[in-house]
């Protein structure tokens, strides 16, 4: 105190002057001096990355079987409901009265007996092909028979014991295809002979009674899917009465664009998602259909789209609760890697035809050229031009020029 009381009055004011001066200039420094950009920031990594196509797809039962009326009549009404289990040739799905045959004019009638005498000399040809064939059936076990008692005496090789087995194997076969030829001929006889009934005949069943109704059996184990003729009424032969299917053998169609479709392999893993459960399915690719279809789109738009089918591989317990013609939402991988170096997709922009970012290197941005790769949803593969934990610009607006200042903005 003693020092600054010391001091000139006129000296002590210059002081005071240049002190003020000096806090002015620091406070003006402080207050217009450049504050740096916030911006967000994101961070190179290495992982896994995985590329993907996604469209929504659908359920379906993998055979579908369409039981049809095998002659014309009139169908019962079918009592059974969708989603009844049945059992294979043993319950009854549909019932039918077949109507009276009309009567034959000559013409026909003359060919319906021609066919039946074709048919009669077509099952004597088979029943004499039975016969040869089991003749040589015999022939064959009597050489193998010797053949083997001449190899235990050592007078024959064992490749001509095999030789001999071989020919009965083969001398078998053909007997059962031979007699599996004649129930074939056999058949048609009845079918010929059939169709020479005629209204008066005393073999024909009355209509009216119980016992004249065909029934028709389910021919796989399953459920009922569909319902496609319920009520009685008259019908042809060959139209679909109902569909039969077992809910637990499902599969996914998902129709894709065909320039996406052409990237997907057959093998590849695939997920379901947002299918009303809350785990997500794994499938894989079962088949990529060979040919294309024009669908219209929503908006109107002509597109080219091919089905590609999925198994789902989960747990069926996971996925109980789906059935036929459920909707999903599919992801099918085209490409994945366990090690890539990634950037996030929202810092990459293009500079001069090239690809780049912006780096940020000691709070400053610096514009980065970079190579890519795959591209996916949220992440692009880094082929060159990055290291791995470099700090990027994320989504860098027309402020961002290289050499600026930056500071990450805080998250509240």
């Amino acid at each position: 105190m003693d020092f600054w009381t010391s001091l000139p009055t006129q000296q002590r004011r210059m002081i005071l002057m240049a002190v003020g001066v000096i806090l002015f200039i620091l406070l003006f420094y402080v207050a217009f001096r450049p504050q740096p950009l916030l911006v967000d920031f994101g961070t190179v990594t290495r992982g896994p990355m995985a590329v993907s196509v996604r469209d929504e797809g659908q359920t379906r039962v993998k055979e579908i079987y369409t039981v049809s009326a095998p002659i014309a009549g009139r169908a019962l009404r079918i009592d059974a409901d969708v989603g009844d289990a049945v059992e294979a040739f043993q319950t009854v799905v549909a019932s039918i009265q077949p109507t009276s045959p009309s009567f034959l004019d000559i013409r026909t009638r003359a060919q319906a007996e021609a066919a039946v005498k074709v048919a009669e000399a077509a099952q004597s040809l088979a029943q004499a092909e039975v016969a040869r064939t089991e003749a040589e059936l015999e022939f064959a076990q009597s050489e193998l028979r010797r053949t083997e008692s001449l190899f235990k005496r050592g007078n024959v090789s064992e490749s001509a014991r095999d030789r001999a087995q071989l020919e009965v194997k083969t001398k078998q076969s053909a007997l059962k295809t031979a007699e599996a030829a004649l129930r074939v001929k056999e058949y048609e006889l009845e079918t010929a002979r059939a169709s020479l009934i005629d209204p008066g005949s005393p073999n024909l069943p009355n209509p009216s009674e119980e016992s004249c109704c065909i029934p028709i059996y389910a021919p796989v184990n399953g459920k009922v899917l569909q319902i496609l003729h319920e009520s009685e009424g008259v019908v042809n032969a060959g139209m679909a009465l109902i569909e039969i299917g077992d809910p637990r053998e499902l599969e996914v169609v998902v129709d894709l664009l065909s320039t996406d479709a052409v990237k997907v392999k057959q093998g590849a893993p695939a997920y379901l998602e947002n299918w009303g459960g809350a785990d997500i399915l794994e499938a894989r690719v079962r088949r990529i259909e060979p040919f294309g279809y024009t669908k219209i789109s929503a908006l109107g738009v002509e597109e080219q789209r091919v089905n590609v089918v999925l198994d789902i591989t989960d747990d069926p317990t996971k996925w109980d609760s789906l059935g036929h013609g459920f909707r999903v939402e599919t992801q099918i991988i085209t490409w994945q890697s366990d090690d890539v170096l990634r950037v996030p997709l929202g810092a990459l922009f293009r500079d001069q035809e090239k690809q780049a970012v912006f780096v940020v290197e000691d709070g400053y941005a610096v514009l980065r050229h970079i190579e890519i790769g795959h591209i996916n949803e949220t992440q692009v593969e880094v082929l060159g031009g990055l290291e791995e934990t470099a700090q990027v610009i994320m989504h860098p607006s027309d402020l961002v020029s290289d050499g600026i200042a930056v500071a990450q903005r805080l998250i509240n």
